[in-house]
């Protein structure tokens, strides 16, 4: 990060896309607007200081970690940044959620709807996952992929054509609109400040995300953020994107296992119900899975 002669910390990384659109999905896109501050605005906050603070990156380096692995978020809101997106509505109706942004979206009261909608290609169509009522596992059969890919491209073009035909007759745009697709694309403007994206990017990254939402995170996060705040994205990487949390029973159990007291580790999962039998083995469970994960990632075996 350097500073002009105005004393605005500028990042030369982050200039050099200002404007760039990166493309996203069939026809979405996010481009950086305008941003505030930098890994230099994390530290002097931090220091509460009107100077640049030390001099020497590795202690800015070193504070930014500090600061991300003990969750002292306010100097992280200390640096902002403004978006402009394309995305499919429903996948709006998610990142919406995110109320800690400013946004302004494009009203299709006032102006025409955009003319395009994301399109699945035969191959995209996700299965109903089993054990995830909100996500997805899976591809369907081509054959069946080409027929439904057939169909949508038939309903996207029935609903635009219909909503174009009540434009011409005079119908208010408000109402016109009603009977457009979820899949319809719309913008707007969305500016919010580090430490909220990195809450968003948190969940919004994560494997359990859906893809369309997951498409846009990522390039945020490793196309932009990356070049914004390169120090703060890896603190984030380190401590939030790749960190595994351990409640209070999983590190009790954890200990056990490390001390080889697996008969222990098993009383714990009992207590805790976590290993009641079903017809076919252990019911299933939820947290017990969600902390199966975790002891997979840390080399251990499970003990049941």
């Amino acid at each position: 990060m350097v500073r002009d002669n105005r004393e605005r910390p500028i990042v030369p990384l982050i200039e050099e896309i200002l404007g760039e659109k990166f493309n996203v999905l069939d026809d979405g896109f996010i481009r950086v607007v305008d941003y505030m501050g930098g890994d230099e605005s994390i530290v002097q906050a931090a220091r509460v200081s009107y100077g640049k603070g030390t001099k020497k990156v590795h202690q800015d380096r070193g504070l930014i970690r500090y600061l991300m692995r003990h969750r002292h978020t306010t100097p992280f809101e200390m640096c902002e940044i403004k978006f402009h997106v394309r995305v499919p509505m429903d996948c709006w109706r998610q990142w919406i959620r995110h109320r800690t942004a400013n946004v302004n979206e494009y009203s299709t009261r006032y102006s025409e709807a955009i003319d395009s909608a994301q399109t699945t290609k035969s191959l995209e169509w996700r299965k109903q996952s089993y054990n995830n009522r909100q996500g997805s596992s899976g591809f369907i059969d081509s054959v069946i992929g080409s027929e439904l890919t057939k169909r949508e491209a038939e309903l996207q073009s029935l609903a635009w054509m219909v909503y174009k035909e009540r434009l011409k007759k005079g119908i208010a745009r408000e109402q016109a609109r009603k009977d457009l697709p979820l899949s319809t694309y719309t913008e707007a403007y969305w500016k919010i400040d580090l430490h909220n994206l990195f809450h968003f990017l948190a969940l919004r990254m994560d494997d359990h995300a859906q893809f369309e939402i997951q498409s846009y995170a990522k390039v945020i996060g490793n196309k932009i953020i990356s070049k914004w705040c390169p120090i703060a994205w890896e603190a984030f990487v380190d401590y939030r994107l790749n960190s595994i949390t351990l409640f209070g029973i999983e590190r009790s159990i954890v200990k056990h296992l490390a001390e080889g007291q697996k008969e222990e580790a098993i009383k714990i999962a009992k207590n805790q119900g976590w290993l009641d039998g079903g017809k076919t083995g252990l019911k299933r469970n939820r947290e017990r899975e969600e902390f199966e994960v975790k002891l997979s990632l840390l080399g251990f075996v499970f003990p049941w």
